[in-house]
């Protein structure tokens, strides 16, 4: 507890900053995907409070995905209403914490690095593109709306020309102001002294938005029309305000079709949450571990309340959780206020809220985009070699051209083929000793993992090895051999007396010429496991 007290000065500010990076986006996917604007609400206070307690990452920050917008909206529309929906929010919020407990959180360290900064890169350069129409004043698509094409009809690049063509001078002016607010306060008031430290310049951004807006609110030039401010419900009593939350059907449990998207919400926010997991610990300056079983656990957690209250799904979220990362968050203590702000505004000061230009918020997010998308990667990532690059470029094409989850799987493909790429290259090292190959002796030198991968690139080498040669096969360094490869070489070995090719191979028992058997010297039947540690054998 006295270190979540001694970070608060770091955290309250950055918890202010996420605040108003949440608000557009929990309404704006809740647009996106169907459901109530509320529902994003809720969410995102969920994912603060809740998962935020019980989370262990210390700089993550949860709430409703963009990622699940369109299962969500198509989910709505196939099971018959919101409230069957919510059961299987439910649903899949109890299988989350089943694949915590089995120790599923694993699976994120199974995605390459390039393919992580592939996903940081890709989301924040689909932030600045999806922001530059909302910059212009031009709201037709919600925010939160991330994929490429857009639930309006349009896609990314042609809500970029339409907005150019169709230009606010309102939300304009205020926003190129508000971007120069923020680059002044990180570039040079942020090392004059510590109150700019504390006091964030995104709050004075919406500060003066506000102001701006309240100046001309009856300008017929530069004013403002409502789709251009943020839109949280305002209830007109307790009543109403109640009534915004809905609650599961729990008589649709028999449903199939509830418990097929149950299982597809668990599926996709638990990749989608351990990805983000491995995207905010290599952004964390302190390079902070997150326990992802944990983190599962928790959302799990937040998704069975959100789904009991009539809230979204919920995943840890790679746009907030950078924003709370650039404005200097120390704990998780950011995520936790973020949802009391959350939760305090919407009763308290919701018509305050509806006074913020969403161009305002547009710029933050821009400064969150280009600082998750500096072009200084792209060169880092393209001196690192094809290897590193490829997947890379892949996951960022991906993202902005389709969606995230489709990205990233097809930056993983790459990624996988580029392993198999070098894994079939590496299995052996040839050496060819003599002064010609007729009468040389030709050393084969196994890798330490040889596996059915090899077949083709060993089985080439051992039909382009020359007759009277001397074969010498070193397998000491070879800890698992497949036993697809030992068939090759029992089948050479019958070749090799044809051609008159000596084969000697050299292993921990020793040097064993022209044995005659090979699968009887690695002491291995048709019956046995795939591999076998060559160790064990020898001993």
């Amino acid at each position: 507890m006295k270190m979540y007290l001694q970070s608060l000065k770091n955290d309250l500010p950055a918890s202010i900053v996420v605040f108003f990076v949440a608000i557009p986006l929990c309404l704006g996917i809740a647009l996106a995907s169907g459901a109530p604007l509320f529902s994003g609400l809720i969410a995102g206070i969920i994912g603060g409070i809740v998962v935020g307690f019980i989370s262990g990452s210390q700089v993550g920050v949860s709430g409703p995905a963009a990622g699940l917008a369109a299962i969500v909206l198509a989910a709505i529309a196939n099971l018959g209403g919101y409230q069957n929906f919510l059961l299987a929010v439910v649903l899949g919020g109890a299988i989350q914490i089943a694949f915590g407990v089995l120790r599923a959180g694993v699976i994120g360290y199974y995605f390459p690095s390039s393919v992580i900064k592939g996903m940081l890169t890709g989301i924040g350069l689909i932030i600045i593109l999806k922001q530059i129409p909302h910059f212009f004043g031009y709201d037709i698509d919600p925010e939160g709306d991330f994929s490429f094409l857009q639930i309006d009809g349009e896609n990314t690049f042609s809500e970029i020309l339409n907005s150019i063509n169709h230009i606010s001078p309102g939300p304009t002016v205020i926003a190129i102001i508000s971007l120069g607010i923020l680059i002044l306060w990180n570039n040079v008031l942020s090392e004059k002294g510590k109150i700019f430290q504390l006091i964030q310049g995104p709050l004075v951004a919406v500060i003066v938005g506000i102001i701006f807006y309240a100046l001309f609110i009856d300008s017929s030039s530069f004013g403002f029309d409502p789709e251009q401010l943020v839109s949280v419900p305002i209830p007109e009593d307790t009543a109403s305000f109640l009534a915004q939350f809905s609650f599961p059907n729990f008589a649709a449990i028999t449903i199939s079709d509830v418990w097929v998207v149950a299982f597809t919400i668990a599926l996709v926010a638990s990749l989608e949450t351990l990805l983000c997991v491995e995207a905010t610990d290599k952004l964390d300056p302190e390079k902070r571990v997150t326990p992802t079983n944990r983190e599962l656990l928790a959302q799990g957690v937040g998704n069975m309340i959100s789904g009991m209250i009539g809230g979204l799904p919920i995943t840890q979220v790679i746009v907030r959780s950078s924003a709370n990362i650039q404005s200097g968050v120390k704990t998780k203590m950011s995520a936790i206020i973020h949802g009391f702000l959350l939760l305090i505004s919407v009763i308290l000061i919701p018509r305050i809220l509806n006074m913020i230009p969403l161009s305002v918020l547009a710029a933050i997010l821009f400064i969150v985009g280009y600082k998750l998308a500096k072009p200084a990667l792209f060169k880092t990532m393209y001196e690192l070699g094809w290897k590193q690059f490829i997947p890379f470029i892949v996951t960022v094409l991906g993202i902005i051209f389709i969606d995230l989850l489709i990205g990233l799987g097809l930056g993983l493909m790459i990624g996988i083929a580029v392993v198999l790429i070098k894994s079939y290259q590496n299995s052996h090292f040839l050496h060819i000793e003599g002064e010609n190959v007729d009468d040389g002796k030709i050393k084969m030198t196994l890798a330490e993992q040889v596996t059915f991968f090899h077949k083709g690139t060993i089985l080439k080498e051992l039909d382009n090895i020359p007759e009277n040669s001397i074969l010498e096969l070193d397998v000491r360094r070879t800890r698992y051999l497949d036993n697809d490869i030992i068939e090759i070489l029992d089948d050479f070995s019958y070749k090799a007396k044809l051609r008159n090719i000596t084969i000697k191979l050299i292993s921990e028992r020793g040097t064993i010429e022209n044995a005659p058997s090979y699968l009887q010297f690695f002491n291995l039947t048709p019956k046995m496991e795939l591999y076998k540690t060559l160790g064990d054998v020898s001993r």
